[in-house]
């Protein structure tokens, strides 16, 4: 429900319960780009309009005050340090090598997560059910340091551990429906301008010399102001509207071209807050690049000149015609690692030209000397057989008492899958051609 109100990165509130979610899977290439993709979609986009973007977690990274749930796809880089390391090597051998380096996950993720300190947090994406307790240190002294209780889950699959019933409390007198969170909203409006909808490579504001303003969190006047313009209602309204055709079992399917629309809820959202609508800003940006391509092409005729620039939007769609627009395909996704060039998060310039790939996640605040009773070592995984489903032996206790590995005996069982597997076609085996996963993706 969250991502339906939260769209690229969010918080919303309900029954007093702050939840906030950060949508897609992180790729560095990526990271440092505007949201320039939009239908339709050739085979470069298809894939990256779900990738993270730096915007995004510079906007969460403004919030101040604490948040009780978040949500995420990529787990935070390094948060198997903090629960039953020798049971996930167990259960999924060949994240090992990952593990080790220190690699596994997203780096941006456990930035968010050293920032917010949520007293929840919540992922998927690795297909295993994995329960983590991350204790923070305090900020300042006699200040009481907070732990966050991480879980991710399994694939929703037969006989697999992908399901989990957790009480969270909340303020029974709050209200019993979605609210916006005022100071996300005010987050929203404050960091309006830094709104980019082209493929180039960017970076955020920071207190360095070069930038006039890098703090952009929320202030009470500022609030107050939000809150005026809302009319002191932060209920989410119920505005749903159908914007395209449903789908009819009744008619054959046809292949047709995507068309990029203008969603009326978005609209009416950014007009009430007074922010800038990125789709409408995207379909702006697509006419002007049109009419500057038909002014180029009569300046080539005029003057016979053939060095036209091909405009940023590639509208090839060829590659679709056996793809399901609506669905996420982390199969097709997934790049060859040796092929990824990778730069530090705050370098103006372009990627160099290198086959040798740095470790991105230096760039981060989570990276730091991990204590010796978290270096993964040969005795964490001699001896284990690969596709082994068993239940950890070193159960991560919550606060309250609670095993997060915990599960109902009703949803496990001691039998085998099937050893014949299709054979799946990714890139990337080192995370998905697990014995154990189909070849669906998450």
């Amino acid at each position: 429900m969250l991502y339906t109100f939260s769209g690229l990165a969010g918080v919303v509130k309900y029954r007093g319960v702050r939840i906030g979610g950060i949508s897609g899977i992180f790729k560095s290439h990526d990271y440092r780009k505007g949201h320039f993709e939009c239908p339709p979609y050739n085979s470069s986009t298809i894939r990256s309009i779900y990738h993270v973007r730096n915007i995004e977690v510079y906007k969460l990274k403004q919030l101040k005050q604490p948040i009780d749930i978040f949500l995420s796809h990529d787990w935070p880089r390094s948060i198997y340090h903090y629960g039953n390391k020798k049971q996930l090597l167990k259960t999924k051998s060949f994240f090992r090598h990952e593990v080790e380096n220190n690699t596994l996950g997203s780096p941006a993720a456990s930035e968010l997560l050293e920032h917010l300190k949520p007293t929840y947090w919540f992922s998927a994406h690795l297909h295993v059910k994995f329960a983590a307790l991350m204790q923070h240190q305090a900020m300042d002294k006699g200040q009481t340091s907070k732990a966050t209780k991480f879980l991710a889950l399994d694939k929703c699959l037969p006989h697999r551990d992908f399901l989990q019933v957790l009480e969270i409390e909340h303020d029974p007198s709050a209200p019993d429906y979605l609210e916006y969170d005022i100071e996300w909203l005010t987050i929203l409006s404050n960091t309006n301008d830094l709104v980019n909808v082209t493929g180039n490579l960017w970076n955020m504001p920071e207190n360095n010399g070069l930038h006039t303003r890098w703090d952009y969190s929320a202030t009470e006047e500022s609030m107050k102001e939000v809150l005026e313009k809302l009319n002191n209602d932060l209920r989410v309204p119920c505005n749903f509207s159908v914007t395209a055709a449903c789908y009819d079992p009744s008619k054959p399917q046809t292949q047709v071209q995507l068309v990029h629309r203008i969603n009326p809820q978005t609209t009416e959202f950014c007009a009430l807050l007074g922010i800038t609508d990125i789709n409408v800003r995207l379909q702006m940006a697509k006419q002007e690049h049109h009419l500057h391509h038909e002014y180029e092409e009569q300046d080539d005729v005029e003057s016979n000149d053939s060095g036209e620039e091909q405009s940023e939007y590639n509208t090839d769609t060829s590659a679709l015609s056996s793809i399901n627009p609506d669905e996420i395909m982390l199969d097709e996704e997934e790049e060859a690692e040796d092929d990824i060039v990778y730069s530090d998060v705050n370098t103006p310039s372009v990627e160099p030209l290198s086959h040798q790939a740095s470790d991105f996640s230096a760039s981060f605040s989570d990276v730091r000397i991990l204590p010796g009773s978290m270096i993964v070592s040969f005795d964490d995984t001699s001896g284990l057989s690969t596709g082994t489903e068993e239940k950890a032996d070193e159960a991560v206790e919550l606060g309250d008492g609670k095993d997060l590995t915990e599960v109902p005996s009703k949803r496990l069982s001691e039998e085998h899958e099937p050893e014949q597997r299709k054979k799946i076609k990714r890139r990337n085996q080192a995370i998905y051609a697990a014995v154990d996963d189909d070849n669906d993706a998450a």
